[in-house]
């Protein structure tokens, strides 16, 4: 496990294309399927990390506290599943069914998606407007592994609440940390 930040997607980029497959219904989903009028959230997770295991709760209560607001939610695993077999598609779905994911979880498998988004680390996230503009990339909140910062999700969900607002979104944002993506070997 590599501590690695996020690499602070520029903000106003537009966000990448993808279409991906749902590991929780084998449906094939696109990013103008998953946004909503008001915009779309876009996560990068996975099943081993310790990052991500230790804020999973609070994702999800995120994601049903905002799944009726007008904002998309998706997760996407783009790290290898034949190195790391906990983040394989059939993983990501017991995961998902498990814990109920109230947003679908994607598998970026060709890790197009990642590359495209320069995700850096799980979880990493990307937060875009209604005209899928990057308006904020950064941490879920302050809590890490053994520190005694509480989830609470509270640095998204006030650029979230900011979104749903009409209101401006600080660009004063800090990177996510997390475990590396990852990557295929060449």
């Amino acid at each position: 496990m590599t501590l690695t930040p996020s690499s602070m997607l520029p903000l106003g980029t537009k966000a990448p294309d993808f279409n991906l497959i749902n590991t929780i219904n084998q449906q094939s989903l696109s990013l103008n399927q998953a946004k909503k009028d008001l915009g779309l959230l876009v996560m990068f997770i996975c099943n081993h990390c310790p990052y991500v295991k230790h804020i999973l709760d609070g994702l999800i209560s995120l994601g049903h506290d905002y799944q009726d607001k007008g904002i998309g939610i998706v997760a996407i695993c783009s790290n290898d599943a034949i190195t790391h077999p906990d983040d394989s598609p059939e993983k990501m779905h017991q995961l998902a069914k498990e814990k109920h994911f109230p947003f679908p979880y994607l598998h970026d498998e060709s890790q197009q998606t990642a590359s495209a988004y320069h995700a850096e680390c799980t979880p990493d996230f990307f937060l875009f407007d209604h005209n899928l503009y990057c308006v904020y990339r950064g941490q879920f909140d302050g809590a890490r592994p053994g520190n005694t910062i509480p989830v609470t999700g509270q640095d998204l969900r006030m650029a979230m609440d900011a979104l749903l607002g009409n209101n401006p979104i600080s660009t004063e944002q800090k990177p996510s940390m997390g475990c590396n993506i990852k990557w295929k070997a060449e």
